[in-house]
């Protein structure tokens, strides 16, 4: 797709496995990916850092595939921070989604209101260590409306896509320090709703990050809405694909025992193809006049109009064509002065 000046910098990403972030490598050489904030597990950091080198730099997270969940959520979490530190991490991750209420009840005996919502007391407690620590924060709220129309449309367990919001903002203004605020907060559906949460959050950024969903509902705004509210908040909004590896994507899988993300991947060529349509969707997106199908199947539509869609529909990607300065920043700029600044100096500048 042509060399970009000054290089993509990939806020949100997950990268797992050696082998796997080898196929990666190749994708962010291609791409012109120059440098990637991941959420690996802590356990494969060490073998991913030795694929990646100092392209890779590091966000805490709990062990998601400790046989132990209840403790990894809570005193594993805490107590990996200090390793984490030693690491290079210098942010720490939260997922607080609707559907972690679910995750979280699995393994707490039904009980998970000391995780869920964002300020639900251990989220503080470990927030708080890490902020002592010198680390930022990074929180992923909400999820798509297409959810909250399906599968969290019980509001009275799950809350409305604004409660989710103010548990968050709760959770911001208790730490005096910056914040990545994942998938574009959380609403890319509302740039309004956006511009005032960033109103509110002076030290909160935002990263255009799950790229299938930034795709779909980026895509219905007026090019011009967007490309104003991309300059309002010039040096807040960075990019992110949330791409995500993982060595069983290389390996064909037993239908009877299928591998992580099975349904996606099953040889190197098809990890290849997962991991680089994800970089061409949103530099299509950022870039190009390309009006057409999404290159990404996107089951939400037919999750909420299945009478009209299938699983592997797609929906309509529309070209932005950004101005070359707007561009660098969303894909550089920024990060430069806000992830790369607080990594390299503590310091923070997002304009």
């Amino acid at each position: 797709m042509g060399d970009v000046e000054g290089g993509i910098v990939d806020a949100h990403a997950h990268i797992n496995g050696a082998e796997a972030a080898g196929v990666y490598r190749e994708v962010c050489d291609l791409y012109g990916v120059t440098r990637v904030y991941s959420q690996t597990q802590l356990a494969q950091a060490e073998s991913v850092k030795g694929v990646m080198g100092d392209r890779i730099r590091f966000v805490a997270i709990p062990e998601y595939m400790a046989a132990d969940k209840a403790r990894a959520f809570r005193e594993g979490f805490l107590e990996g921070l200090d390793e984490w530190w030693a690491r290079g991490a210098r942010m720490v991750k939260f997922w607080t989604a609707p559907r972690f209420l679910d995750f979280a009840e699995e393994f707490s005996g039904g009980d998970a209101s000391d995780l869920w919502p964002a300020d639900a007391p251990w989220r503080m407690r470990i927030a708080e260590k890490a902020v002592g620590l010198g680390m930022m924060l990074m929180i992923h709220v909400a999820d798509p409306d297409t959810w909250f129309a399906t599968k969290y449309a019980d509001s009275e367990r799950y809350g409305t896509k604004a409660d989710q919001w103010e548990a968050m903002s709760r959770f911001l203004e208790a730490f005096d320090v910056p914040c990545l605020g994942a998938h574009m907060g959380g609403w890319p559906e509302d740039l309004g709703r956006l511009t005032e949460l960033l109103e509110r959050h002076p030290k909160l950024v935002l990263d255009t990050s799950a790229t299938k969903w930034m795709v779909r509902e980026l895509s219905r705004h007026g090019r011009e809405d967007l490309l104003a509210f991309l300059e309002r908040f010039r040096g807040r909004i960075l990019f992110g694909s949330d791409i995500v590896t993982h060595d069983d994507h290389l390996v064909r899988t037993d239908p009877d025992d299928p591998k992580f993300g099975a349904q996606l991947a099953n040889t190197r060529e098809q990890a290849f193809d997962l991991y680089a349509s994800r970089y061409w969707a949103q530099r299509t997106m950022w870039e190009t006049s390309y009006e057409g199908e999404s290159n990404i199947a996107d089951p939400d539509l037919a999750m909420v109009d299945p009478t009209h869609y299938g699983p592997l529909d797609a929906p309509r990607l529309v070209g932005r064509s950004l101005p070359s300065d707007l561009l660098r920043e969303v894909y550089s700029g920024a990060v430069s002065r806000t992830l790369d600044a607080w990594y390299e100096r503590g310091e923070w500048d997002a304009g």
